[in-house]
């Protein structure tokens, strides 16, 4: 009875979380397939063929408004680079795509506060830049073009087929005009439907773990290994702790910010919140598929730049936000609620279900099953 208990408690606590991000998981999808919709990836690959601030610049804006999956982000970046883009401009990409797309800011901002928000947007350019002065004074052209022979080899990794798909509106037209037509509904449920699918395991593992993890590990634990009791060794130690936890972990996406707000409660360092997700590209699985992608030795050079490179943002975004006075003082994170009751989550939850309802109706009436079939297919298919 006390192993049942202990379960249902950890399913409670994962299902309220579950309840008070509906709403804004549907809305930050939507809002992603309307602007992949619009921008056709040819386009992607012309605007990214250097490693230029501009170019990067462009790499940042065109991977917020992409994908949210972190295999998907991996596989497509991959494909941009074998198409002509820069490495450094895929690797940005990437980046953006995972750490600054707009479903994860809502999240954050409804499960932990504003002020983390802003923190993941404004230390998301400076891990970018991190990044890209690293590649270019540590990464020798020689690396780079040995990556680029094995990833010519087009070994599969995860989600190559939702990678290679083009789902853009192909029609001419102005924006509204594109988006307002048939082709426009049925591409943004396209989008809509199979970022779903991309990104729906990693999800609901996320929000099992920080469940299991809200209900069954004592505060005590994340006290001791948080180092609560020290103010500056704390501060010094969450961004480089954040990220291990996030390895160790194997949620990526957006399904490691309920497990945030749960660290979070238990006393990692604001800037450790902000390293741990930011930590969803080097976790086990995908430092595997770096491996087939590009070879051991640039696996262990995105591994060890990536990882410095958010450490030093964590570390940006502590010191500049406590200073700034906007690190919040109390640790509230809505990890549980009382139930569900009629209030603006709900009425929200009600409207933007019916919507993902009707997106979802024209996908399977305009063929779209089959493009699930597909997800996993070959990196060098052209759906």
């Amino acid at each position: 009875m006390r192993a049942l208990d202990a379960i249902g408690h950890a399913l409670a606590v994962a299902g309220s979380m579950t309840w008070q991000i509906t709403w804004s998981l549907i809305l930050g999808f939507t809002l992603s397939a309307v602007v992949q919709a619009v921008i056709r990836r040819q386009t992607i690959v012309r605007l990214l063929g250097d490693d230029r601030p501009k170019t990067l610049a462009r790499a940042t804006g065109l991977g917020a408004a992409s994908s949210s999956c972190s295999y998907a982000a991996v596989a497509l970046a991959r494909a941009l680079f074998r198409r002509g883009a820069s490495f450094t401009a895929a690797m940005t990409f990437e980046i953006a795509s995972t750490n600054l797309v707009i479903e994860l800011g809502i999240i954050m901002a409804l499960l932990l506060s504003w002020q983390f928000t802003l923190a993941e947007f404004a230390g998301g350019p400076i891990m970018i830049v991190l990044v890209a002065v690293a590649f270019r004074l540590f990464v020798r052209r020689k690396l780079i073009e040995a990556a680029r022979q094995q990833a010519d080899r087009g070994l599969a990794g995860s989600m190559e087929g939702h990678a290679a798909m083009d789902m853009s509106i192909q029609a001419e037209g102005s924006f509204w005009r594109r988006l307002g037509s048939r082709e426009g509904y049925t591409s943004v449920s396209h989008i809509f439907v199979m970022e779903w699918a991309a990104v729906i395991r990693d999800v609901v593992i996320g929000l099992l773990i920080a469940g299991a993890v809200g209900a069954w590990v004592p505060d005590t634990f994340w006290q001791h290994l948080f180092l609560t009791g020290h103010p500056l060794a704390a501060k010094l130690w969450g961004p480089l702790i954040g990220p291990v936890i996030s390895v160790l972990s194997f949620v990526c996406s957006i399904g490691n910010v309920p497990l945030a707000a749960v660290l979070w409660n238990g006393g990692i360092s604001f800037g450790g919140v902000i390293a741990f997700i930011f930590a969803d590209l080097i976790i086990i699985p995908i430092l595997i598929i770096y491996r087939k992608y590009y070879g051991t030795r640039m696996m262990l050079t995105i591994l060890g730049i990536f990882y410095v490179a958010m450490v030093l943002a964590g570390y940006a975004v502590e010191f500049a936000f406590g200073g700034l006075g906007l690190i919040p003082a109390e640790r509230a994170a809505k990890v549980a609620e009382a139930g569900i009751t009629w209030n603006y989550t709900t009425i929200l939850n009600i409207v933007f279900l019916l919507l993902a309802a009707a997106l979802l109706v024209r996908f399977f009436r305009s063929g779209g099953r089959a493009m699930l079939t597909m997800m996993n297919g070959s990196p060098d298919g052209h759906h």
